[in-house]
């Protein structure tokens, strides 16, 4: 990442810090009650966890044990939280809400929600879902202690193959130097599906977590026998964890159940990862021939796998 693009990022990400904090009240009580962001998460961090003790809230917190102590007592003097010694170990006091404390977060939790609803209220359905979709990467990014979700492969839906054209186009461009001669091409595939694919023999996988799409490849008809891989991708996120070998394997068997007897893809021999993918999944290079395409001098490859 060069300087000029970390500075465009930390721009992006103190506007966005800004935007939210305006947006969900950070700087004054939240919604529902009259407490502070750092008080209203503590409160969370005590419904959520219970029997939690004030050392590990303040290490999953990142708060000072003076401050969060102070916070504690408050709490106590409110009657929302009872500390009891542990049965097992004399020297662990667990802290654990009181009904008025669960009350209490009860109202607080509902209110939050209620905001966020009338925030998401002021959007098309699509807008909705293009907020959930980066919230959730966001998220998936930075909340490194998050255990991960498992990813998931399904068939394509609207507004799927308008994403795989252009993480195509970014990616290839980016990492290979191609033009937009190959987001064309990549955009001409993705019409050609959409305009007339038998479902029955043609499919488009995408991979996704949370809701974040993650990879793509699909499976077209060249003949009865014989279809063809087209179109796999990974986010560059995503790669490293067999995913790519994953969705190929997927591939194959919807090909093979729909009654291909073999499979054939076209690739250019830089793309050494997606090569790596087909080699270790038994495909085999067939053809290779030197040509210019996409702004590159590139090799182009033909490989094949039988079923």
């Amino acid at each position: 990442m060069t300087l000029s693009t970390m500075n465009d990022g930390v721009d992006a990400l103190r506007r966005f810090s800004r935007l939210y904090t305006r947006e969900v009240g950070a700087l004054g009580p939240l919604p529902g009650g009259d407490l502070p962001l750092t008080e209203a998460r503590v409160l969370f961090e005590l419904a959520s966890r219970d029997g939690a003790t004030a050392g590990e809230l303040g290490r999953e917190l990142g708060l000072d044990a003076g401050h969060l102590s102070r916070i504690l007592a408050r709490f106590r003097e409110r009657g929302w939280l009872l500390r009891e010694r542990d049965a097992a170990d004399a020297r662990r006091q667990p802290l654990q809400l009181t009904g008025a404390g669960r009350e209490a977060f009860a109202g607080l939790d509902q209110a939050a929600r209620e905001r966020m609803a009338a925030l998401l209220g002021t959007l098309p359905d699509e807008g909705r879902a293009q907020l959930v979709e980066a919230v959730t990467g966001v998220s998936g990014l930075l909340d490194r202690a998050a255990p991960a979700s498992p990813i998931l492969i399904r068939h394509h839906r609207p507004g799927d193959l308008g994403w795989v054209v252009q993480r195509h186009g970014a990616i290839y461009a980016a990492e290979y130097g191609f033009d937009g001669r190959f987001e064309a091409l990549v955009a001409r595939v993705a019409a050609d599906f959409l305009d007339g694919h038998d479902p029955a023999r043609e499919v488009a996988l995408i991979a996704e977590r949370d809701g974040l799409r993650l990879g793509s490849v699909m499976v077209v008809r060249v003949s009865d026998d014989v279809a063809k891989l087209r179109l796999l991708i990974l986010e560059p996120a995503a790669r490293g964890q067999g995913l790519g070998k994953r969705l190929v394997r997927e591939a194959e068997a919807f090909a093979r159940a729909a009654g291909y007897r073999r499979m054939v893809l076209w690739t250019q021999s830089c793309l050494v990862a997606a090569r790596g993918i087909y080699a270790g999944c038994g495909w085999r290079l067939v053809e290779a021939t030197p040509n210019e395409a996409f702004g590159q001098a590139l090799v182009s490859e033909s490989w094949e796998r039988d079923l």
